[in-house]
């Protein structure tokens, strides 16, 4: 197999992509939590002034 250094290098290329979109959608799903946590609390403080 002549060509198995470019395989190699188009899989490790695929998967460099693969594993940097799963860590933005981590990061992505970090600042969702914030956010969704922190409008609990505004909420919680809503329903105690009421």
């Amino acid at each position: 197999m002549e060509n198995g250094g470019y395989l190699f290098t188009a899989y490790a290329i695929v998967w460099a992509v693969v594993f940097g979109y799963v860590f933005v959608l981590l990061g992505r799903q970090r600042g969702l939590r914030r956010e969704i946590d922190s409008l609990k609390e505004a909420l919680k403080g809503e329903k105690g002034d009421q």
